[in-house]
């Protein structure tokens, strides 16, 4: 099968990147679509989760969009947050994003280096007495929790985002020769689209045990998985594909 083009669950990149590579050196059309967005819970959906903001002392976020929905959570059930709150960020660019809603330099922001680890780190033994809310997304990672309890850290979390699969009617998937899944939530979304959607010849791409794994339970054939031993993105890891394929011919 000659490859042509290829579909990306994410959206466009700006500038240059990985893909721009790949085109250049295969001739690839390379389209992009996010299968699915992200966006923050209703009030009425937090409500019913039961939590009391005010009864930790740290809130933990890994984006801004929890940011935000935590903000506008707080605004619309008349919470004030105190300015004793510290707030412990995975990077440094949603740490600067709190400067929306908060006087940056009057509160106690910590973050991490962009992993969960190293947000963990700034945690370190001086925070470890805190009481920490963990703002996550209705797909939490569980190595969020896994580390939290690992390093006995008094926490409890909360659902403030949620994922929200696009519709993708208006794509004919089998006019391109490879999709690449970057999420679960891609493979979901593929699945709701198009709940008898046959694979034929269409070549899957994976990025991440998880979302190989939905795949597969989800009755696909995955040929392209990244990362892999040489291949630690799914830019690489097509390459490796593609060159594999003309080495056949």
């Amino acid at each position: 099968m000659e490859i042509k083009r290829v579909l990306i669950s994410q959206r466009e990149p700006s500038g240059a990147s990985p893909y721009t590579d790949l085109i250049a050196k295969w001739g690839l059309t390379v389209d992009f679509r996010p299968f699915f967005r992200v966006e923050g819970v209703s009030v009425r959906d937090f409500i019913a989760q039961r939590v009391t903001i005010l009864d930790y002392t740290a809130i933990v976020f890994t984006s801004r969009t929890a940011i935000d929905s935590f903000f506008h959570i707080c605004e619309q059930t008349r919470v004030n947050v105190p300015e004793t709150m510290k707030y412990f960020c995975q990077s440094e660019a949603i740490a600067v994003y709190l400067q929306k809603y908060i006087v940056y330099r009057k509160r106690k922001i910590f973050y991490g280096s962009g992993t969960v680890a190293s947000m963990v780190q700034a945690i370190g033994t001086k925070h470890k007495n805190e009481n920490f809310l963990i703002a996550c997304t209705d797909k939490l990672k569980p190595d969020v929790q896994k580390l939290f309890v690992k390093e006995k850290l008094k926490h409890g979390s909360a659902v403030f985002v949620r994922t929200v699969s696009n519709d993708l009617h208006d794509i004919d998937l089998h006019a391109y020769q490879i999709v690449a899944f970057y999420s679960p939530s891609d493979v979901k979304s593929l699945q709701e689209s198009y709940p008898e959607f046959k694979q034929d010849e269409l070549i899957f791409a994976t990025y991440g045990p998880s979302t190989a794994r939905a795949a597969e339970e989800a009755g696909l054939k995955v040929e392209i998985k990244a990362p892999a031993p040489g291949t630690p993105s799914i830019t690489e890891a097509l390459n490796c594909f593609l060159e594999a394929g003309k080495s056949k011919k």
